[in-house]
């Protein structure tokens, strides 16, 4: 696919998340909002003012949606990124003047400059700086041993929030498979994570994508990304590994040139409103664990558990037939989805304090992987959905370990319908 085609990775990453976190996304579309999509949903619905920059909406928009801030500094304009301590500036840290922009053509031109001699380069693409869906530089680069797709985009996140630390953390490799993985501080404070994974998590094509991610202490971000094909997607595998090695993807993503270019970027003057009183807030994602495990049948050992930090959660049960992924999400305030997903053709149950349910079962994959799924959707009267699914594996991305998922759909019923999660999310009734 031609990066033209890839201008929001918002939408790629999110696919990904979904596929990862959210539970059979192609097999059952009325589980959609689970896993990772929840968050980024969430944050969506509420309210924000004035504008995102164009770097957001390429780089920094993942699962979780990320919070752009205004350009933030020491007034300098400095950053040290680098083991070395390397400085790049000046820019501007407090809205008194503005860096000239960086074309596309200067950013694809550092790319080239970055990357080893000798290779060959072919459907180019960038933006610069002052686009209004930001800047990015990409080339299919062949060095003589099979041509590879490399891009290189630009943005902001927040400093310390849950975005900055999705974007250095190594994920969860229950929810998302790959080969390596090292996250590390820099001695200027910026913290680089290389990971070596795939670009479908189901391994259903052995395309490789290896990223190397830059978030500096104010909120810069960097984000490299390379293949062994010529394309993301829809490309034969043109080399065993993509061309850049740890090494070499360290020194191109720590070049203070990027840094410069980011202090081009126009100011975002977003801010994110708090939510309105009617709004309920979500739920704590620890605490969704802690009630999820409280409420398992007897019988089942947790052999693992892991989620986000707020509205999704998993578990990985063990009755002695098997591994089953047993996964949950807890989301206030989904009556705009109610008529999709509980609607005369879903079948749903009403119970007496005004609750829907719906309960099936069916294909959790389309993969051909072989794994069932069974479900339990739950809407209150208040809008608050709890969805828990049951897979007959121990995750979502292999084959399965047992004849089928540990709980049954009247066990997940009971765990949906469980008055405890009110305590977690409190009605707004």
């Amino acid at each position: 696919m031609p990066v033209e085609q890839r201008d929001d990775q918002f939408e790629e990453r999110l696919g990904s998340a979904l596929r990862n976190a959210g539970g059979a996304f192609d097999a059952d579309r009325a589980a959609l909002v689970a896993g990772g999509e929840t968050r980024g949903r969430r944050l969506r619905m509420r309210r924000r003012t004035a504008v995102v920059s164009g770097a957001a909406a390429i780089a920094l928009v993942g699962v979780g949606g990320a919070l752009v801030a205004p350009w933030g500094g020491d007034g300098t304009g400095q950053r040290a990124v680098g083991a070395g301590g390397t400085t790049v500036g000046p820019g501007d840290a407090t809205g008194t003047a503005t860096p000239s922009p960086v074309s596309g053509a200067q950013l694809l031109a550092s790319l080239k400059e970055l990357l080893p001699a000798g290779g060959q380069f072919s459907n180019e693409s960038a933006r610069g700086t002052d686009a209004r869906t930001g800047p990015y530089a990409y080339a299919v680069y062949d060095d003589g041993k099979g041509a590879a797709a490399l891009s290189v985009s630009l943005g902001r996140v927040e400093p310390g929030s849950g975005r900055a630390r999705e974007t250095t953390e190594c994920p969860d490799k229950t929810l998302t498979p790959y080969d390596d993985c090292v996250s590390s501080t820099l001695s200027g404070g910026a913290v680089l994570r290389i990971l070596k994974g795939y670009e479908y998590p189901d391994r259903r094509v052995d395309t490789k994508l290896w990223t190397a991610d830059l978030v500096t202490p104010e909120g810069e971000h960097v984000s490299v990304m390379e293949w062994n094909a010529a394309a993301e997607k829809d490309a034969p595998i043109s080399r065993d590994e993509p061309p850049l090695d740890s090494a070499q993807l360290k020194t191109l993503v720590t070049d203070p040139a990027w840094l410069r270019a980011v202090n081009a970027i126009p100011k975002s003057t977003e801010v994110e409103t708090s939510p309105t009183p009617t709004t309920p807030p979500a739920a704590e994602g620890g605490a969704i664990l802690t009630t999820l495990t409280g409420l398992l049948p007897a019988g089942l050992d947790v052999v693992s558990k892991g989620g986000q930090e707020a509205e999704y959660g998993y578990v990985v049960v063990d009755d002695g037939k098997g591994k089953s992924f047993v996964q949950i999400n807890v989301q206030p305030d989904m009556s705009d989805v109610e008529d999709q997903l509980f609607g005369p053709d879903r079948n749903p149950e009403t119970l007496p304090d005004g609750t829907k349910v719906v309960v099936k079962q069916g294909i959790g994959d389309d993969k051909g992987l072989g794994l069932i799924m069974r479900t339990a959707d739950t809407i209150r009267t208040d809008g608050m959905r709890v969805v828990v699914m049951a897979f007959n594996s121990g995750s979502q991305n292999t084959g399965p370990t047992r004849a089928t998922p540990a709980l049954t759909l009247d066990q997940l019923k009971a765990i949906a319908t469980s008055p405890k999660w009110r305590e977690l999310v409190p009605s707004t009734d």
